[in-house]
Formats: structure tokens, C-alpha cells, sequence
């Protein structure tokens, strides 16, 4: 992941392509409950980071690389979408579609999960740059700013464009957990 980007716009018909590999990511049942608002003109990256980063406080945000972005995805899944697909008669039995509370693995989050791994992928064999990053507090107010109807939940965002000259996170420091340290074969 990249948190500078260089200037210059992304194709539409590139991020369609990208959408299209993210949305064929694993769904339990085939729920398809995931979701894209696709921010690609300046005016609406502008409002996204208005809504999430008021300009006070971008002078001290230490990626302003980020804000260079010329495409912002936003992930969204519906829970309601896998109530309502496990209530169909071929997942009936299996108790899942009344509630989300029925589900001990919330799998709504698993499958954006898994689009999103898809839009980062297909993003690096594109060549492009690509970021995701939480909406934390935040969630509120860009589905408020973008009109997202309240049955949905917002994962995250991907930042989408040409990458440019990056420094790594503190994160990046850490070390990967040693193979051995996460492979259990036959028993824990």
C-alpha cells in the first residue's frame, strides 16, 4: 500500500475494471452484499476529505501524499443482504436468516474483506498505487455527505491512483510473524 499518489487521473473504465475483480470475490450464499461509491471527479474527493478532514487539520496530517488521490472507493456492505438471502429456501435450514445476531461470524464483513484484498490486487497488477484506510469516526458523516441509504455499512476506503515517492508507516517497521510461528499442522 501507498499513501502518496503523483497526479493525474484514473481512467474510468481502469476503476470499472477493478470494481468488476472486487466484486467477484468470495460471498457466502452468494449474498453479494457489497457495494462501491466510487468517488472519481475532484469535486467529490474534495467533499469526502472535507467530510472526513476538515482543512484545519490537514497542514498536520503527516499523508498529505493521501489527499493527492484522484480516486477514493468507499466499501460498503448491507447485512440485510445475507438476513435475506439465508431466509431463501435453499439456507433456510440453517437458522441464519432472521437476524444478524444469528451469525457467529458476521460474514457481511468477511466478504467486503475480501473485495477489498481483490481492489488492492488487481490495483498492483494495474500498476497503480492503492491505500486502504478506516473511516473510524467518520462513518457517519460520509454516508451523510454521499447520500448512502442507512441499511448499509461503510468498511473502509480504498485511495486509488498513480503512485508516487512514499515513505512507509511505523507499521511497516514491524516484523512479520515467523512462518512456523503461524502454521498449525494437524493440532494447534
Amino acid at each position: 500500500m501507498v499513501r502518496a499518489f503523483g497526479p493525474g487521473p484514473v481512467a474510468a473504465d481502469r476503476v470499472d475494471h477493478l470494481i468488476d475483480l472486487a466484486r467477484r470475490a468470495p460471498s457466502a450464499g452468494n449474498s453479494q452484499g457489497t457495494d462501491f461509491l466510487v468517488l472519481d471527479d475532484p469535486a467529490a474527493v474534495a467533499r469526502y476529505w472535507d467530510a472526513t478532514l476538515p482543512e484545519e487539520r490537514r497542514a498536520g496530517f503527516r499523508w498529505p501524499g493521501l489527499l493527492v488521490a484522484p480516486v477514493l472507493v468507499v466499501v460498503a456492505t448491507r447485512p440485510d443482504a445475507y438476513i435475506e438471502r439465508y431466509a431463501e429456501d435453499d439456507k433456510a435450514s440453517t437458522g441464519l436468516g432472521a437476524s444478524p445476531d444469528d451469525w457467529p461470524v458476521p460474514y457481511w464483513w468477511v466478504d467486503a474483506g475480501a473485495a477489498v484484498e481483490h481492489l488492492l490486487l488487481g490495483a498492483v497488477d494495474a500498476g497503480l498505487g492503492a491505500c486502504l484506510f478506516g473511516l473510524f469516526d467518520h462513518e457517519a458523516a460520509v454516508a451523510d455527505a454521499f447520500d448512502v441509504p442507512p441499511t448499509y455499512r461503510l468498511v473502509g476506503t480504498v485511495a486509488l491512483g498513480p503512485p508516487a515517492a512514499d515513505e512507509p508507516g511505523r507499521s511497516a517497521r514491524r516484523p512479520r510473524r515467523p512462518l512456523d510461528e503461524v502454521i498449525h499442522r494437524s493440532r494447534w
